[in-house]
C-alpha cells in the first residue's frame, strides 16, 4: 500500500468514526487542491476587478497595502491550516466549531461560510459580466445586461459543478495555469515595453493621482483605507480546499500546503503585477477615470491584440473562480444537512450515486446565487464584494477565537502541518489583524447596503437556529460519530 492510499485510508477512518460514510470520491491531487485554493482567491480577477478602485480612491501609492494584507491574511491561513491538518471533513469551518465547541457554534460557522461563498459567486460572475465580457464584445455598459450575462455563466458553472468534480479540478488547474501567463507573462511584457520607449513611470508608485487633493484622506473611512479593498477582496477564499477535504488523496497534507501556499504565491505574484502595471501608466487622471483600467494600461503599452487576448484569458480566470465556490459551497450545505441541521436536509444531503456529486445542494447555491444577482440595486459588483468581505472576516475572526480555545485539544499528526510555539503568537495576530479589517471594511459610507444584506444574512440564520434550538433540540445537542477529540485528550493524560 503506497503512502498516499494509507493517508486516503486514515482520512476516510476519521470520517467514520465522526459517523459518516465516504460518500464523496477522493480524485484531486496536490496541485489539483493547491489550484483550487489559488483560484478561489484568483490574482487576476482580484486585481483586474479593484485596481480602478484603488487608483480612484488612494492614487497609485495605495498599492502598497497590498503587502499589509498579505502577511495578516497569511496569519489567518496559517491558523485554518493548524485544522485542516487534524479534522479532514467536509465543511471544514463547520466541523472544526460543532466538534470543538459545540453544534451551536458549528452551525453559525457553517451558516456564514454558505452566505460568503454564495455572494463570492454572484460577485464573481458580475465582475465576469462587466468587467471582462462586456468589453471583450464592445457591449455598452447596462446593468441588465451584465446580470443577465453573469446568470448565463453561473447556470454553466453549476452544470459543470454538478457533473464532476475532476472536470472541476482540471479547469481550475488549467485556470491556475492561465493566470499565471496573465500575471507573470503581462508583467513581464509590461516592464518591457516601458522601459524599451524609456517611459518608465516609477514616480507612479508613490504618487496619490487624482486623490491628491481629496478630503478625509488618511482618515476613518478614507481613501487611503478604501485602497484595502483590492488585498482583501483579492486575498480571501484560500480555505476553500478545506471544504474539499473529503475528495483530496492526501488531505493532512495536501490542504494545509495549499491554503498556505496558495496565500504566498497569490500575494506575491499579486504585488508584482500591481507594481508593473502601476509604473506602465502614462497618464494617471485617464486611466484612473476608466472602469477597466487594467485593460487600458495594456492597451497602450501593448496594443489591442493584446488587450484583447488578456479579456480572453480574463474571462476563463473568471468562471474558474466562480467555478470554485459553486464546487465548495454545495459541500458545506451537504456537511450540514448529513447532520440534518440544514433547512430541506433530507433532499440537501444527496449524493448522486453516478456523478457522486451533490446535486440538490448545488442547484440550491445556484438559486440564492440568482436571487441575489436580481435583488440588488443599483451598481451589485461593489455591494457584493464588500457584503463578502464583511461575512468572510466574521468567519475568520470566529475561527481564529475557536482555534485559541481548543488548540490544547487537537492532536498531533506525523507530517502533519503543524506551527509548534509560534501558534499563540500567530493566532493573537490573525486576530487582531481581523478586528481591524472588519473595522476597515464596516466603515466606509457606501457600505451601508453591504452591512445591511450580512445583518439580513445572520438574521435568517439565526431564526432557523432558534427553531432548531426549540424544536428539534436533539440534532443541536450531540456530534455524530465518536468524540474523538476526547480520546485524543485522554490518551494525552495518561
Amino acid at each position: 500500500m503506497t503512502e498516499l492510499s494509507t493517508s486516503a485510508q486514515v482520512a476516510d477512518e476519521i470520517c467514520e468514526e465522526c459517523g459518516y460514510e465516504p460518500e464523496l470520491k477522493r480524485t484531486l491531487g496536490s496541485f489539483q487542491v493547491f489550484a483550487i485554493s489559488f483560484a478561489s482567491m484568483s490574482v487576476a480577477i482580484g486585481i483586474f476587478s479593484t485596481y480602478d478602485d484603488v487608483l480612484q480612491n488612494s492614487g497609485p501609492v495605495g498599492i502598497w497595502l497590498w503587502i499589509i494584507v498579505l502577511v495578516g491574511q497569511l496569519l489567518i491561513a496559517l491558523v485554518y491550516a493548524q485544522f485542516a491538518a487534524r479534522i479532514p471533513l467536509t465543511g471544514s469551518s463547520y466541523q472544526w466549531g460543532s466538534r470543538l465547541a459545540s453544534p451551536k457554534i458549528g452551525w453559525m460557522f457553517g451558516w456564514l461560510a454558505i452566505c460568503g461563498a454564495a455572494i463570492g459567486i454572484a460577485a464573481i460572475d458580475s465582475a465576469l459580466a462587466s468587467q471582462a465580457f462586456m468589453p471583450l464584445f464592445g457591449i455598452p455598459a447596462n446593468e441588465g445586461t451584465a446580470r443577465l450575462i453573469a446568470l448565463i455563466a453561473l447556470a454553466i458553472q453549476t452544470v459543470v459543478a454538478i457533473y464532476s468534480t475532476r472536470i472541476v479540478g482540471l479547469i481550475n488547474s488549467a485556470a491556475v495555469g492561465l493566470e499565471l501567463v496573465i500575471v507573470v507573462g503581462l508583467g513581464i511584457a509590461l516592464v518591457i515595453a516601458v522601459v524599451a520607449r524609456g517611459s518608465l513611470s516609477t514616480s507612479n508608485l508613490f504618487s496619490r493621482g487624482i486623490a491628491e487633493h481629496a478630503p478625509n484622506y488618511f482618515g476613518v473611512g478614507g481613501g487611503l483605507m478604501l485602497a484595502m479593498l483590492m488585498g482583501l477582496a483579492t486575498l480571501v477564499g484560500f480555505e476553500a480546499a478545506a471544504n474539499m477535504a473529503e475528495e483530496a488523496k492526501d488531505p493532512f497534507r495536501s490542504v494545509p500546503r495549499a491554503m498556505i501556499g496558495s496565500v504566498l504565491a497569490s500575494g506575491v505574484l499579486g504585488l508584482l503585477f500591481v507594481i508593473a502595471l502601476t509604473v506602465s501608466i502614462q497618464d494617471i487622471a485617464r486611466v484612473s477615470a476608466s472602469e477597466s483600467s487594467v485593460a487600458l494600461i495594456i492597451h497602450d503599452q501593448l496594443g489591442s491584440v493584446v488587450e484583447r487576448l488578456l479579456l480572453v484569458g480574463i474571462i476563463f480566470a473568471f468562471f474558474g473562480g466562480g467555478l470554485v465556490p459553486m464546487a465548495t459551497c454545495p459541500r458545506i450545505v451537504f456537511a450540514m444537512s448529513r447532520d440534518e441541521r440544514f433547512p430541506g436536509y433530507r433532499l440537501l444531503r444527496r449524493v448522486n450515486p453516478r456523478t457522486q456529486t451533490p446535486i440538490p445542494a448545488t442547484i440550491l447555491i445556484f438559486a440564492v446565487a440568482v436571487v441575489l444577482m436580481v435583488a440588488l440595486p443599483g451598481a451589485a459588483l461593489l455591494q457584493l464584494i464588500q457584503a463578502s468581505a464583511i461575512v468572510g472576516t466574521l468567519l475568520y475572526g470566529m475561527t481564529v477565537v475557536l482555534y485559541l480555545g481548543v488548540r490544547k485539544r487537537l492532536d498531533r499528526r506525523e507530517s502533519g502541518f503543524e506551527l509548534g510555539r509560534f501558534e499563540v503568537p500567530v493566532a493573537v495576530g490573525a486576530l487582531v489583524w481581523v478586528a481591524a479589517v472588519l473595522f476597515i471594511v464596516i466603515s466606509p459610507s457606501n457600505s451601508r447596503v453591504a452591512v445591511l444584506i450580512t445583518v439580513g444574512l445572520l438574521v435568517v440564520g439565526g431564526v432557523y437556529l432558534a427553531y432548531l434550538w426549540f424544536a428539534k433540540r436533539e440534532v443541536l445537542d450531540q456530534e455524530p460519530g465518536e468524540d474523538i477529540f476526547n480520546t485524543v485528550d485522554e490518551e494525552v493524560t495518561k
